[in-house]
């Protein structure tokens, strides 16, 4: 059970992130977190039948709730966190209840926001069974639902008490949705370090193979810039927005497509490239950084275009209602180099419709 373990420092609300194998069988990790009587674990009808006996074996002493949610993008709505509520409710769970999202992110983010709404805030705990929820999701406290009208349209920030990630429940999780977390792996190479990137290009045949050491050194460093971030800017004031390098482009197209149609990272592995070529149009980045960027999403296994029946006014009318426009201006995450990511809101709407027109091939 040997782990590593992080914290994001956000004063009296700093959190671990415990990450290793076995650690679902390691109740001192849990049980610490857990302040009253009453635990709800909230999960999905793929991860609760591998994992969920596993947690309710440490809390015999407690009363335990389940709830169990259809398992998609598509069910991360008002409506599926309405019925985590309602259960909460029947069972007259109190202010000192905890809730433990079990499973992947939209597991966790539409559980962190039940647990923020709930008597105005319950003790919260993050076990993400998935490569993007273990990397991404799960730490920072961002938490929400998601509207037709646009993705993550609706949440609350919201910490967990702590993040328990172990690396063994990668071993069930199909090829699609580990390439779709890997896309926010490569996230953090391309927006804040270089080495890293370089790293993960060099090891990223064995990395897809699942190779468990390699796997913990790039859950590990992913999580290290996300709580560093994080500690620096909470709530997304600043240089938080930069973790979202490629997700106003992939945002569009989970929408378009329909929530489910396209993984999450499969829509950001897309967009990455889309900022990319955009940041080249810009003149920051070279012909060469834009094939290293498309060998090593196309490594992972995620698509480097956006869907061919997506149209330039999809795009330009989903993102107008991006999270990150401000007084009615759009403003993108891009690149002024290979690990090292810049907000910008100045730029020639020209040098966007070109980018979209590239990427499309229209």
């Amino acid at each position: 059970m040997s782990k590593q373990t992080l914290v994001v420092d956000l004063g009296e609300r700093r959190y671990p992130i415990h990450i290793g194998s076995g650690l679902l069988d390691n109740p001192n990790l849990l049980l610490p977190h857990i302040h009253g009587k009453q635990v709800v674990i909230v999960s999905n009808t793929t991860v609760a039948p591998l994992y969920s006996q596993r947690v309710k074996a440490h809390l015999s002493d407690y009363d335990v709730v389940d709830v169990v949610l259809p398992d998609g993008e598509q069910y991360k709505n008002m409506e599926v966190m309405q019925d985590i509520l309602t259960t909460m409710l029947e069972h007259r769970c109190d202010r000192t209840a905890t809730v433990i999202a079990l499973g992947g992110g939209v597991v966790g983010d539409i559980t962190g926001f039940a647990s923020s709404c709930y008597q105005r805030g319950v003790n919260f705990i993050q076990i993400p069974t998935t490569l993007l929820s273990q990397v991404d999701s799960s730490v920072g406290g961002k938490t929400g639902v998601n509207h037709p009208l646009g993705k993550n349209m609706i949440g609350a920030f919201y910490q967990p008490q702590v993040v328990i990630i172990d690396i063994d429940s990668l071993d069930t999780l199909d090829n699609r949705q580990f390439s779709a977390g890997m896309a926010e792996v490569i996230k953090y190479g391309l927006l804040w370090d270089r080495p890293f990137l370089d790293w993960l290009n060099d090891n990223m045949k064995a990395l897809m193979q699942r190779d468990k050491t390699l796997l913990r050194q790039a859950i590990h460093r992913s999580c290290e810039i996300k709580a560093e971030v994080v500690a620096d800017d909470e709530k997304e004031a600043g240089v938080r927005a930069l973790l979202n390098l490629g997700h106003t482009f992939g945002h569009a197209i989970e929408n378009a497509m329909g929530y489910g149609e396209w993984l999450h990272g499969e829509a950001v592995g897309a967009g990455m490239q889309m900022a990319a070529q955009l940041s080249m149009e810009l003149g920051w980045l070279s012909a060469d950084d834009i094939a290293y960027c498309e060998h090593i999403i196309q490594a992972a296994g995620l698509p480097i275009q956006p869907p061919k029946t997506m149209t330039i006014e999809d795009f330009n009318t989903i993102m107008a209602i991006d999270k990150k426009v401000i007084n009615g201006v759009l403003r993108l995450v891009l690149m002024k180099s290979l690990g090292e990511a810049v907000l910008v809101s100045d730029f020639d709407p020209e040098v966007l419709q070109r980018t979209l027109s590239h990427s499309l091939g229209q």
